[in-house]
């Protein structure tokens, strides 16, 4: 198809990014080029500005040994880390077959809104665990609990499933046909029982009235209302009304704010935030319409805090999202409103290879408004979910970091950035491990500072570091509030997170774990790689997941601003033109004249894409003629000069991605990120099929033979077929 130049360009340009997707428009804040530019950043040459970055003195660091072995000394010693999720990482590691069992099961029930699919399920997969001997293992109560009801599920499961007869066969076939909702009740009772442990009420109320008793022992709290995110309109507002209740609890139970000094203010109890729950599209492509409906939410949110002496804390999620959450909380800090109140914070995760760009940004962003931002420095709990977007958006690297022992150094980074900028932030470090704890110890000396846990982890820990006879540092937990229904999602994030062997909380309970190698430094093991290894990253690039048989469709990194602006200016590019299409026969196209029919967009039939000519009997003919002519020196050609065909097509269509996905939208109606999606399939088609012809039509297989002869098989092609594709 040819392109030819119009006096249309300017128009269709414009009308072509409209349909496509709001273009996006200039982002509020300082400048995000650098952040742009470390997205999808090679890891081995980030790693290394990192480490240069976390170095400490040879002192600091034998300072920093000493007392993170001191932490796991004392809690080994006292036996105190096995409590909560703790001892439920330890019995149920990711390592078991169980642990994998319950991951499952508590993930898909997520997504299975019947009864019986859900009876179903957890038949085929409580049937696989060996649950009883795990029980009476752990010294936590609360385990042991929990596998009891496992347990007992399993147990029904097995006798219902059981392949015998007569009388016990019938009691089994009873008891499993009567048992499916106790099955699914008891599930349901050991989820409960994980709920009461990691979550700290299933209202405000009764959060706020549990949380008395870790108040008087020191702590802080900053209390999260669990849910994954609105669906709809009147999800956003009834998860907004929820924050607002909260937010009125919360100060009640505080008292009135004596003065507004920032670190009173900062003593009190807050509020943590998720964007996803207060706007069903809270995405890159919606930044406009999430500026004129969040944003106002959002400041509403955030005056009342400051009106109340709440402190509020805006939640870090998929890094896809970063972009769009920077701007919203730049439009509310800037809000002339909240001038002088230093109570809106924000996470950064330290395993997004933007974070320290993300840190240098907000350090400015501070500066612009005179705001001393509240800085809550996690390391990260989307890294499952971000490994696979990557791989099947096709991107060019991954937006986070690969291995463990980068983030950590990535943390150790971050944190002295941050410890550096005591006018631009309030340092709030969110760690469960021991090493990092001690580190921040050293690194901050007198500076104000507090850590930070989530609720049911790290108690054993943190009982080493809260409290005047201890290091006298303040931590605040980070406690989720909501029903157990809203619990799973949170539930598998964290034993994602930590539920690996590599973790801390995982290696702290595993008393045969030696202490050297739990409180290792990452920086020291981010240096030995580099010596090695060149600091590789820990998994293959997203273009590489099939190895040497091909490669993935590479992709765009759409929710990128300057990634997204540029694909739409060479849609708009492509769009300026008239398409003209015909039937190709041998190499020639029949287009134009006045067979040709009119093109339009579904949408709107005034905008006129091109012109085509549907292909006649005669064209029909002469096609299966050549091809009949042709099929033989095709076939002899072999699987390899076939595949390299396919494989040519598949890097043309990446070559013209843009005008393939101008067509797909302007015809089809479909959006940028629908178009792209449409390319990158039709390339992953070709280069599959590359990849079978070179495997079936390749050398041919050689046959065993007991006579001495040589008999190889090879597949030949059997004739012409006509393909008619249901689109």
């Amino acid at each position: 198809m040819s392109v030819p130049k119009t006096e249309r360009q300017t128009d269709q340009r414009a009308r072509a990014s409209r349909t496509a997707a709001s273009a996006p428009g200039v982002a509020p804040g300082p400048s995000r080029e650098e952040l742009s530019a470390y997205h999808l950043i090679d890891e081995r040459r980030l790693v290394g500005g990192l480490v240069e970055r976390a170095v400490y003195t040879t002192d600091e660091r034998r300072r920093i040994g000493e007392i993170a072995r001191g932490f796991v000394e004392a809690i080994r010693a006292a036996e105190r880390g096995h409590g909560g999720l703790d001892a439920l990482l330890n019995e149920y590691g990711l390592s078991s077959e169980e642990g994998v069992i319950l991951m499952c099961l508590a993930e898909a029930l997520l997504r299975i809104p019947d009864r019986a699919t859900q009876d179903q399920l957890i038949a085929e997969k409580m049937g696989e665990g060996q649950w009883a001997k795990h029980f009476g293992q752990s010294e936590s109560l609360f385990v042991n609990a929990s596998t009891f009801g496992l347990m007992l599920t399993g147990r029904v499961v097995k006798l219902g499933a059981s392949k015998r007869t007569g009388a016990t066969g019938a009691l089994g076939r009873l008891i499993a046909k009567s048992g499916e909702p106790v099955i699914r009740q008891a599930l349901k009772q050991a989820m409960r029982i994980l709920g009461d442990n990691f979550v700290l009420g299933r209202t405000i109320e009764d959060a706020i009235s549990r949380a008395a008793a870790w108040e008087a022992k020191g702590y802080r709290m900053s209390y999260d209302m669990l849910g994954e995110g609105a669906r709809t309109s009147a999800d956003a507002s009834r998860y907004f009304e929820r924050y607002r209740v909260a937010l009125q609890a919360v100060a009640k139970a505080a008292g009135p704010l004596a003065t507004t000094h920032h670190d009173a203010l900062m003593l009190r109890p807050g509020l943590s935030v998720k964007l996803s729950a207060l706007h069903p599209r809270f995405e890159a492509h919606k930044r406009e319409r999430v500026a004129r409906e969040l944003v106002p939410r959002m400041t509403q949110l955030a005056l009342e805090a400051r009106t109340l002496g709440v402190p509020l804390t805006i939640d870090a999620e998929e890094q896809d999202r970063l972009d769009v959450t920077l701007d919203v909380f730049a439009c509310v800090l800037a809000d002339p409103a909240l001038k002088g109140w230093n109570g809106l914070g924000i996470v950064v995760q330290a395993y997004g290879r933007r974070a320290i760009p993300t840190l240098r940004w907000l350090k400015r962003l501070a500066g612009d408004t005179g705001a001393r931002i509240p800085l809550r420095l996690v390391k990260g709990a989307y890294w499952d979910s971000e490994i696979k977007w990557a791989q099947e958006q096709g991107l060019a690297d991954y937006p986070v970091l690969t291995k463990k022992a980068h983030t950590d150094v990535s943390y150790l980074a971050a944190m002295r950035l941050v410890l550096s900028e005591p006018q631009a932030f309030y340092p709030q470090f969110a760690t469960h491990n021991a090493h990092t704890v001690a580190t921040a110890l050293v690194a901050a000396g007198n500076a104000p500072f507090e850590f930070q846990r989530l609720h049911g982890m790290g108690e054993a820990l943190y009982s080493e570091v809260v409290g005047a006879q201890k290091h006298d540092r303040a931590c605040r937990i980070y406690a989720p509030v909501g029903g157990h229904e809203d619990l799973l999602a949170y539930l598998v994030r964290r034993l994602l997170e930590n539920g690996a062997n590599t973790s801390f909380v995982n290696r702290l309970a595993d008393q045969s774990a030696p202490i050297g190698e739990i409180i290792a430094d990452p920086v020291e093991a981010a240096e030995r790689e580099r010596e090695t290894t060149g600091s590789r990253s820990g998994l293959p690039r997203p273009g590489e997941i099939f190895g040497g048989e091909r490669r993935n469709s590479a992709g765009l990194a759409l929710s990128e601003p300057k990634v997204c602006a540029d694909t739409l200016a060479r849609v708009g590019d492509a769009l300026a033109g008239s398409f003209v299409v015909g039937p190709i026969v041998d190499g020639v196209i029949t287009a134009g004249g006045d067979s040709a029919d009119l093109v339009t967009c579904p949408h709107d039939r005034r905008e006129r894409l091109g012109t085509v000519v549907t292909a006649t009997a005669a064209h029909i003919e002469a096609a299966l003629a050549r091809a009949s002519a042709s099929q033989h020196a095709w076939d002899m050609a072999g699987g390899e000069v076939r595949a390299a065909a396919l494989d040519r097509a598949a890097d043309l269509f990446e070559q013209n991605r843009a005008r393939l996905m101008a067509v797909i939208v302007r015809e089809a109606g479909k959006t940028l990120d629908t178009a792209h999606g449409d390319v990158r399939e039709a390339v992953d088609f070709l280069r599959y099929y590359a990849a079978e012809g070179r495997k079936q039509f390749g050398k041919g297989q050689l046959l065993s033979g007991a006579t001495g002869e040589r008999n190889t098989l090879s597949l030949r092609g059997r004739g012409v077929f006509v393909a008619i594709s249901p689109w």
